[in-house]
């Protein structure tokens, strides 16, 4: 049994099972996160104060813009740093950049423990939610690199999907980039303003979807001005550790 928070007594204790030896352990979620040097704002997923649970991060330094082509060298070192988290314990793995779904098949069948490495892994279930007529808007750090080659990846395709191309933003381009300084207020602006626009024009949006890792932090501003659902990372983050790390209720009848 998979117990939340702390053990109380010993009758818990003997309700746990033993798990291998480790140095550490407690970790059920292991991110791959790319080396890149810029303020994490808290929502970020390379930002660890994001979530409520532990998260071990395992960092894997490549270009990030190979990333965004899915270039096939990079494949060894993403399945290296999967099976060394697996091998530390962790009980599902992500990827801290949508792009990461190039190598989704490859690391899910290298390890032995479920595999998410891309917010694109959600549009399946999106999709099924919503009606036929309604498409979802996706604010992407590469546009261009979203395609059916990436996304049949994750098990979707480029049919009731709308893609907007944030990588020019001057405003992102220290994530991108990381030349310049952040300014968080001017992101958030420019990031409320596009999707405002977008979804003024059109009236077939049903939900948005943040592809890119940076963006959570941003989620709830861009609902507050669009009044949709919006899908990111951590919605898939938590969904995820939700369904490894079961736990007993307790109330009243």
């Amino acid at each position: 049994m998979a117990y939340r928070g702390r053990i109380e007594n010993n009758d818990d204790l003997r309700k746990t099972y033993a798990s291998p030896e480790r140095f550490t352990a407690g970790f059920a979620i292991g991110i791959i996160a790319v080396h890149l040097i810029y303020p994490k704002m808290p929502g970020n997923v390379a930002n660890a104060t994001t979530y409520s649970f532990p998260v071990l991060y395992k960092e894997v330094d490549i270009e990030i813009e190979k990333l965004f082509e899915g270039d096939p060298d990079l494949k060894n070192i993403i399945i290296e740093a999967a099976k060394e988290l697996e091998n530390q314990g962790v009980r599902a793995i992500i990827g801290a950049c949508g792009y990461f779904a190039h190598f989704q098949k490859d690391v899910a069948n290298a390890v032995n423990v479920p595999v998410f490495l891309s917010s694109l892994c959600q549009l399946p279930l999106i999709k099924t939610s919503l009606s036929d007529y309604k498409k979802i808007f996706i604010l992407a750090a590469s546009g261009d690199n979203i395609d059916e080659r990436l996304l049949e990846k994750v098990g979707s395709d480029m049919q009731r999907i709308v893609v907007h191309n944030i990588g020019t933003l001057d405003s992102f381009s220290p994530i991108r980039f990381g030349k310049t300084k952040l300014d968080n207020g001017k992101l958030m602006s420019d990031l409320c303003e596009i999707v405002l626009k977008i979804t003024s024009e059109r009236n077939d949006i049903g939900a948005i979807l943040l592809e890119c890792s940076d963006l959570p932090p941003y989620a709830k501003a861009i609902q507050d001005v669009t009044n949709l659902p919006v899908f990111d990372f951590n919605t898939m983050i938590d969904l995820v550790y939700h369904a490894v790390v079961q736990w007993s209720y307790f109330g009243w009848m």
